[in-house]
């Protein structure tokens, strides 16, 4: 179930984080410079749905996991930060959630 949960997390993680790096990078600045107001009501109303979805994930994998306070305040940090996403993907990667919590911290760092 862990890892079926990590699994789909990590996907809803790509997906919000390209949305964010879209909506930034490329809404914003057609909106700016082209005045295509449209296109960030589009791309920021599915950023922000995909927001809901990924912040539901990470209380999900904080109720089954027993996730630390460092991983529950970094899923939530990188959210804000473009590409942010990637990393923390990485660190999932790396990260056994099948060992007693004390192994899982030092992924963090």
């Amino acid at each position: 179930m862990k890892n079926f949960l990590l699994k789909w997390f990590r996907c809803v993680g790509h997906i919000e984080g390209l949305s964010l790096v879209t909506l930034l990078f490329v809404a914003m600045p057609l909106k700016y410079m082209a005045g295509y107001d449209t296109v960030v009501s589009f791309v920021g109303m599915a950023h922000g749905i995909l927001y809901i979805l990924y912040m539901a994930f990470v209380l999900l994998l904080t109720l089954t996991i027993r996730w630390s306070w460092k991983w529950i305040f970094g899923s939530s940090a990188v959210a804000f930060i473009p590409f942010g996403n990637f990393i923390l993907d990485a660190r999932l990667k790396k990260a056994d959630f099948s060992q007693p919590e004390s192994n899982v911290e030092g992924a963090m760092k």
